[in-house]
């Protein structure tokens, strides 16, 4: 435990990107969705599935390049297009198959696309800068709060072919954790505390979706940690799995709830 509490901890300067914004937040953001992508890549090697790590990269780079510029969404389109048609001549030279292309695309879209929601999120709103912490707080505290309620109280196994430790009880203890936390940090900013409590609460339910995703690939393709980059938690998707979910949604509803 105290090892994944000091891996939180190192986590922290990467909140300051978040906080700066701008330039430094989009090169750190292709930094962070190249590593998660390398490491999604590498997992299904043990299934003899080969992804074109080459395209997951350049995507990775266009992200940084179209949040400078502020590029409208058709040229996300164009860029996914482009790809695609590189994919189609690695499959024509027998060098991919179709499982390697499918892979390759689902890691854009996975990680890629659903964790630039969290840029889109401080760039698209007046409070953006404000509202994003609503990914983070929802993600973490949802997994601090499972992890306690599940240690304490946790006696109903909640998905047991998927990830054996997680508890029914923990599942609620962590619905229960993010939402109160939502709503303090809508009373602390002077916000809708009815909101806050609808967005905490299905927001935390979308966080455990994100999290038994990603453990139901590592069970399917038989690893326990993506990676072994951040000590205690494994590699940068073991620790973001929640909040690539949570990202888009948290923009979604500030759409839906607030704006």
């Amino acid at each position: 435990m105290l090892t994944r509490i000091i891996a939180s901890i190192a986590l922290f300067p990467l909140f300051l990107f978040v906080v700066y914004g701008g330039v430094p937040l989009y090169i750190a953001q292709m930094v962070i969705v190249s590593i998660a992508l390398n490491e999604f890549y590498k997992a299904f090697k043990a299934k003899d599935i080969h992804p074109i790590f080459f395209i997951g990269y350049v995507f990775s780079a266009y992200l940084a390049v179209k949040n400078t510029f502020k590029l409208p969404i058709e040229y996300t389109y164009v860029m996914i297009f482009i790809l695609f048609l590189i994919s189609i001549v690695y499959i024509l030279r027998l060098k991919k198959n179709v499982i390697d292309v499918a892979i390759t695309f689902l890691g854009i879209f996975y990680i890629g696309i659903f964790l630039d929601f969290i840029v889109i999120t401080i760039n698209n709103f007046d409070l953006g800068k404000i509202y994003v912490w609503l990914v983070f707080i929802i993600s973490f505290m949802t997994d601090i709060f499972a992890y306690f309620s599940g240690y304490l109280f946790g006696k109903h196994k909640l998905i047991p072919n998927v990830s054996p430790k997680k508890t029914i009880e923990g599942a609620v203890g962590g619905v229960l954790g993010s939402t109160c936390c939502c709503i303090l940090f809508g009373n602390y900013f002077g916000l809708d505390l009815i909101n806050m409590a609808i967005i905490g609460s299905v927001g935390s339910v979308i966080a455990q979706f994100g999290d038994l995703f990603a453990s139901s690939i590592k069970r399917y393709v038989g690893i326990k940690d993506y990676g072994k980059l951040i000590p205690g938690h494994g590699g940068i998707l073991d620790r973001f799995d929640s909040v690539i979910l949570v990202a888009p949604f948290v923009y979604n509803a500030i759409n839906f709830f607030i704006n």
